[in-house]
């Protein structure tokens, strides 16, 4: 592209433009999670003063001492942070390789394999014949629950496949030649070169186990295995009094205003998978248009 194009007066109103347009959106975009912050510390004095504020006038941390006084919150973090680097690791284990022979044009069946996939897509059983395959396979009240019925996405399937389709014939054809079976083709060539798709799909699968709270609603009735999104959910009930005392609870404590309590509830369900984007923003941008266009 011509760099002189953007030294023209058109070409700097242009710039000037997209910033202001980017920054605008860029802006709307964080105040709404600006005004939740803000609210978490916020006295109810001034939840009920000021109809809207980013920063409180008076600091309090009592939304947050509510939600932490109990130590099943900390229990509950373990247990998300168990389901979602385990269930990620299996999502990219079962991903890549179905991907991998699907890619291959010369694999057996891959006509029908694909149009399964794609069926999956269109159509599925729905929540009770779901339940009843996860209850038959005796998973009830197991962590296995929240990880294998949706073990595979079908669209980031397909978006890897076409990815694994654009990599050279040569260099695998090369592999052979050294000895490498299509193990050894997928672990020591194609998977090296696949890590923007790898990381731009573990952060989806990542995010998505991370928000999972139906699934632990449906399959999880152990207090002492629910993740962080049932734990914060019952938080928020015990907020509004429709649920008895919060354990371990101390009976002197004065509870905060309970729109800061659901204010500090969503910031304490975002922020950890929050700060897993900036370690995978370097292949994040890239990777999320590998395998979308082929050619």
């Amino acid at each position: 592209m011509n760099s002189k194009l953007f030294n023209t007066p058109g070409g700097r109103v242009f710039d000037v433009f997209n910033v202001v347009v980017l920054g605008l959106l860029g802006i709307l975009t964080v105040l709404p999670f600006l005004y939740i912050v803000g609210n978490s510390f916020a006295t109810e004095a001034e939840i009920t003063g000021r109809s809207f504020f980013l920063i409180p006038r008076e600091f309090s941390l009592s939304a947050y001492e509510y939600i932490f006084s109990s130590s099943t919150i900390f229990r509950s973090i373990g247990v998300s942070i168990f389901v979602t680097v385990a269930g990620t690791f299996i999502n990219l284990f079962f991903t890549m390789t179905m991907a991998y022979p699907l890619s291959r044009s010369d694999f057996w069946g891959r006509s029908t394999l694909m149009n399964i996939v794609i069926f999956s897509m269109l159509f599925s059983g729905g929540m009770i014949p779901t339940y009843l395959v996860v209850r038959s396979l005796g998973l009830i009240d197991s962590y296995w629950a929240l990880m294998l019925p949706g073990a595979i996405s079908a669209f980031n399937l397909i978006v890897v496949k076409n990815f694994f389709q654009q990599m050279p014939a040569g260099l695998e054809e090369a592999a052979r030649i050294d000895g490498c079976t299509d193990l050894g083709v997928l672990w020591r060539i194609v998977l090296p070169l696949s890590k923007p798709v790898i990381a731009t799909f573990a952060l989806f699968y990542a995010v998505g186990h991370w928000n999972n709270f139906f699934s632990a609603l449906l399959y999880i009735n152990d207090s002492d295995k629910w993740p962080l999104q049932i734990m914060l959910r019952q938080i928020v009930l015990l907020s509004q009094g429709t649920v008895g005392d919060m354990a371990n609870m101390d009976p002197n404590f004065v509870q905060p205003p309970e729109q800061s309590i659901k204010m500090a509830v969503i910031v304490v369900g975002t922020i950890p998978i929050l700060l897993v984007y900036p370690f995978l923003q370097k292949h994040f941008a890239k990777g999320v248009m590998l395998g979308s266009i082929k050619g």
